[in-house]
């Protein structure tokens, strides 16, 4: 089970936050990283992460992120002004759906974690 943080440097609303972990956490095996600005990642490469504003964005694989974008009418993800090209924008009301939201998550991370893993810098 992942460890559960507290939200108390993330700027963003508890609600939102709540729910990304508690996605985080059903998905077991998965740390959230980041204070200010949660995030998960595989091999160097970011797969998730939550905006200061409560927007979720998951990073899927090309056919996955058009059927979700399809599924579920979302967006390309946005952060700090820029689209994220290989995330898509969680609608708010499938945060309330850790279960279904879990699964797209896991097949995201899948994905990620056949990319080739970034050098660490230690």
């Amino acid at each position: 089970m992942a460890a559960r943080r507290t939200g108390a440097s993330y700027p963003g609303p508890a609600d939102r936050l709540a729910a990304y972990e508690a996605m985080i956490e059903a998905a077991d095996g998965f740390e959230r990283k980041g204070a200010a600005n949660p995030y998960t990642s595989c091999n160097g490469h970011m797969s998730s992460f939550i905006d200061t504003d409560g927007s979720v964005g998951l990073r899927l694989s090309p056919d996955d992120r058009q059927a979700f974008i399809d599924q579920y009418g979302a967006s390309l993800a946005e952060q700090h002004g820029k689209i994220m090209k290989e995330f898509v924008a969680v609608p708010a009301h499938l945060l309330d759906r850790p279960d279904e939201l879990v699964a797209w998550f896991e097949r995201g991370v899948a994905w990620v974690g056949t990319r080739k893993p970034k050098p660490t810098t230690r």
